[in-house]
């Protein structure tokens, strides 16, 4: 017959593996944020912006214009390049007509020629330079921040303003050692964020193959615990999140979420 205080033991026993069948197994998630590769645009040489065609937040595409920085250097540079051009065109001109009735010698129409390919190639140099005056945007995308505005001087290869394309956005987060087994490139996953849409997700395209945190060569047990690994995905919906915006990320799309406190 058993005892009453084993009759207690038991009961006690049950009660905690009832407690513990009934744990929470809503999923804790891992907190991550947005972050974008920006397309910066910058002129090639310094200059003073005079005008800017777009604002904060205005979606451009390919070609459109998007500043223009002052000229008047560039355009200086090509008349005389274009002045250039014309006298060593004349010298060729002569040159060719006294060889072609054997008063010129070939070394002197090699020369003119020479000078003439030399004046035609800084003539398109100059042209490049002052078309480089003009920003366009280089790729479809929303104008993130604008840096320079009119009336400010900006420096050679310093951008004027940035612009991220959709495909360049990206949630980073970082997860602990013993969850990579769980992860592999391609995974979908599932994104929350404070007053986002429901059926948010991302695909995993890059996982760390370091640790952020090193820890002696030798590891033990704790010191395996705080190793963690950056892991990156792409939203299938970049429009619905914003840069900086601080997300959480869930392994199993039909786990339930635990609630944040």
């Amino acid at each position: 017959m058993i005892s009453s205080h084993a009759v207690k033991l038991l009961a006690a026993l049950a009660l905690a593996a009832a407690l513990a069948g009934c744990k929470d197994t809503r999923d804790p998630g891992f907190q991550g944020w947005v972050e974008a590769d920006m397309i910066f645009v910058s002129p090639d040489e310094s200059g003073r912006v005079i005008r800017l065609n777009v604002r904060e937040g205005d979606e451009v595409k390919p070609g459109d214009l998007l500043y223009s920085v002052d000229d008047d250097l560039q355009k200086a540079d090509l008349n005389q390049s274009n002045a250039t051009l014309a006298n060593a065109q004349q010298s060729y001109d002569r040159a060719a007509s006294l060889r072609s009735t054997g008063a010129g010698t070939q070394a002197t129409l090699d020369s003119a020629v020479s000078s003439l390919r030399v004046a035609e190639a800084r003539v398109k140099t100059s042209q490049t330079r002052l078309d480089r005056r003009k920003g366009f945007a280089p790729i479809a995308g929303t104008v993130q921040q604008i840096y320079f505005r009119e009336g400010e001087m900006v420096q050679a290869q310093r951008p004027v303003l940035s612009i991220m394309p959709p495909g360049n956005m990206k949630l980073r987060f970082f997860v602990p050692e013993s969850e990579l087994p769980k992860l592999a490139i391609g995974d979908e996953v599932r994104v929350t964020c404070d007053n986002c849409a429901a059926d948010l997700t991302a695909k995993i395209y890059f996982i760390a193959t370091t640790a952020e945190y090193t820890p002696p060569v030798i590891y033990s047990l704790d010191e395996r615990n705080k190793l963690v690994y950056l892991i990156q995905a792409r939203p299938s919906r970049p429009d619905a999140l914003r840069v900086g915006q601080p997300i959480s990320i869930y392994f199993n799309p039909k786990t339930p979420v635990a609630d944040r406190q």
